[in-house]
Order: structure tokens, then C-alpha cells, then sequence
């Protein structure tokens, strides 16, 4: 990784920031972060789990981020930050260390098209060749990165960011603090159709979206607006790259969505559900508050509040775990019946007048 950004501070300045004792190489200055592998005697490092405390005793880091419950065997001499949470910790320090974010000027760009009945908030900056269309209002602080597309009556908050590529159709609320990275798509119409005897039927799409406050939405993510009434994100939820939404889809507040995750149309999220990479989840289906469903998990019913699921069809996670196993065992019992029916052929044959 080496120096991320020209920033130097000292290992008691970072023990500060982390609240934390400063050890006694406190006046070290760190330069950067890296794996404990590859860091310098200028660099600090991370572990966070049991596999990777045998790599504190020949890492050269200035010092190591450590959690509370990790054991730390004797004769490890690296200088340890002793925090309860690292994961936050190491935010907080890589957010010290962070470049900037290349961000347009402030002001309007000369090749954007903004229509004149749009509404533009304070100390906003559009990008090059970025479209407002008419009726929309963008609220104070937003940023529009080069090729934004924002259609006709978009509504958004204050200190929207949304990244190159970014496209967002007519009709559609956005609220404050709204991340959205690039080649992401809102507004889409829902994936309806009709067999009507000679071809497929479209359904007109004529819902909305809204995205509530300080949601975050990853690369190339497509959000269907609804067949009617509303599909909604909710407060501070988080979704990852290449994910699904469908049409009136609900997800609730502070949800975690991960990459290439699809969930189709009028499926219902709780508060805080967390859907691992590439899950599905069936129309219709209602996922309760704080359920988990693990990596290509294929969600057909409903699952209860608090519940982990995972396989496919996704069951409970332990129940999951042991069909996998006796699913394992198949081919050596396929070859022990094979062995019975051939003892029980010849019984058989050996009892036959």
C-alpha cells in the first residue's frame, strides 16, 4: 500500500485520535498504512483476527492496531494499539490518511444543460456535460461528478453526491447525504410483462423511488421504479456493486446489501437485514428485522426476525450446514447400497430352489 497521501503524524498523536496509552515509541512518526507484511518502520498496520497474530512478531510496522479480545502471545515487540472495536479504529485512521476526493469546481460547469426551470441549492458543483432536467431541485451542497443525468422532477436533499455516469430518471425523492457511485441506474421500469396469447405485454411502470437519508449506493446498481405507489431505500442503508432492486421493492432503515445481490419486485427488507454476495430473493417475500442470509442464499418464504438462512433453497443456517454435509457423504453411501444390493442378490440367489 505504502504512503497513501503526504501526512505525517506520530504513533502517540494516532493513540490520541484512537483514545488509547501511547506506547513508548509514541514520538515514531507514521507516514502511511499497510499489511503487516509489507509495513515499514514508518507505517502502521492492522490485525484484527486470531489467524494473523503470528505475523506480529516479524512485522516491522511502527505500530499495530490490535482488538481488546485477541490474545497476544509473550515476546511480540511491535508497539500495539489496544482498541475495542479496530474495525472502527482503522476507519478513523485511514479517514486521517485519506486523499482527497477529485470533486468537480464549485459553480456550474459550462458544458452542463441545466434546464431553466430547475431549482439549484447553495455551493453546489456540476460537473462537465451534466443534464438537470426541468422541474428537478437539488439541494444545498450537492456535488455532480462529470455525466451526471438527473430527469425531469427529481427531488434531492442536501449533500447528494453522485458519482460520473450516475443516471437518474423522471419522478424520482432523493434524500440527504446520498452517495451514489458511478454507472448507477434509478428509475428504470419495473420488469413487468403480460402473456397475452400471441406476445409479451409491457405493464406500464408508473411508481416512484425514494431514497431516504444518508443512503450509500455502489457502482452499476439498478433501482426499478415501482408498477405503482412507491420503491423505497431506507434511512442509512448500504448497498454494495452490481446489485438488483425490483420494482415496489421495501428495504428498511440501516440494511447491508452486498454485491450482485437481486431481490425482486414488492420483496420486503426489516430494519437491518444483511444480504450476502449474489443472494436472491423471491417476489413477495418478507425478510424480518436483523435477519442474515449468507453468500448465494436463493430466499423463496419468508424469514423471521433475528434468523440466519443460507443455501438453496436458503433454510436455516444449521439445518443448511447439515444437509451440506450428508449431501458430502452421497457418493460413498451410493456405493454402500450398491454393495447391500449385491449381498442381498446374492442371498437370493444362494436361498433360491
Amino acid at each position: 500500500m505504502g504512503r497513501v497521501v503526504d501526512v505525517v503524524v506520530t504513533v502517540g498523536q494516532i493513540a490520541q485520535l484512537l483514545n488509547t496509552p501511547s506506547p513508548a515509541n509514541a514520538q515514531v512518526q507514521v507516514t502511511g498504512l499497510n499489511t503487516l507484511e509489507e509495513a515499514t518502520e514508518s507505517e502502521l498496520s492492522f490485525c484484527g483476527a486470531e489467524a494473523y497474530v503470528r505475523k506480529l512478531s516479524s512485522t516491522r510496522a511502527a505500530a499495530v492496531i490490535v482488538p481488546r479480545r485477541l490474545k497476544i502471545p509473550a515476546g511480540v515487540r511491535v508497539a500495539l494499539l489496544v482498541v475495542e472495536d479496530a474495525d472502527l479504529a482503522m476507519a478513523q485512521v485511514l479517514e486521517r490518511f485519506a486523499p482527497p476526493v477529485p470533486r468537480p469546481a464549485p459553480g456550474v460547469d459550462r458544458s452542463a444543460r441545466i434546464d431553466p426551470s430547475a431549482v439549484l441549492g447553495n455551493d453546489i458543483a456540476i460537473g462537465p456535460n451534466v443534464v438537470v432536467g426541468a422541474g428537478s431541485r437539488l439541494g444545498d451542497g450537492c456535488i455532480l461528478h462529470a455525466g451526471v443525468y438527473i430527469g425531469q422532477d427529481v427531488m434531492l436533499g442536501d449533500g447528494c453526491e453522485f458519482f460520473p455516469g450516475v443516471i437518474v430518471r423522471e419522478r424520482i425523492t432523493i434524500g440527504n447525504r446520498v452517495i451514489i457511485h458511478a454507472g448507477s441506474v434509478l428509475g428504470t421500469d419495473g420488469f413487468g410483462y403480460r402473456w397475452d396469447g400471441h406476445r409479451h405485454v409491457k405493464i406500464p411502470q408508473i411508481g416512484t423511488i425514494i431514497i431516504e437519508d444518508e443512503v450509500e449506493i455502489g457502482s452499476c446498481v439498478c433501482i426499478d421504479r415501482a408498477k405503482f405507489s412507491t420503491t423505497r431505500i431506507g434511512f442509512g442503508t448500504k448497498i454494495d456493486n452490481l446489485v438488483q432492486i425490483g420494482h415496489n421493492v421495501v428495504v428498511g432503515p440501516h440494511c447491508i446489501i452486498v454485491g450482485q445481490a437481486g431481490l425482486a419486485g414488492s420483496a420486503k427488507l426489516g430494519t437491518g437485514v444483511v444480504l450476502g454476495g449474489q443472494t436472491a430473493v423471491r417476489d413477495h417475500v418478507t425478510i424480518g428485522d436483523a435477519a442474515m442470509a449468507a453468500a448465494c442464499a436463493a430466499i423463496a418464504d419468508d424469514v423471521e426476525p433475528k434468523a440466519v438462512v443460507s443455501g438453496m433453497p436458503a433454510l436455516p443456517h444449521r439445518q443448511s450446514l447439515r444437509e451440506q454435509a450428508a449431501l458430502r457423504r452421497l457418493p460413498d453411501l451410493v456405493v454402500q447400497v450398491r454393495k447391500l444390493q449385491e449381498e442381498v442378490e446374492s442371498l437370493r440367489k444362494g436361498i433360491s430352489p
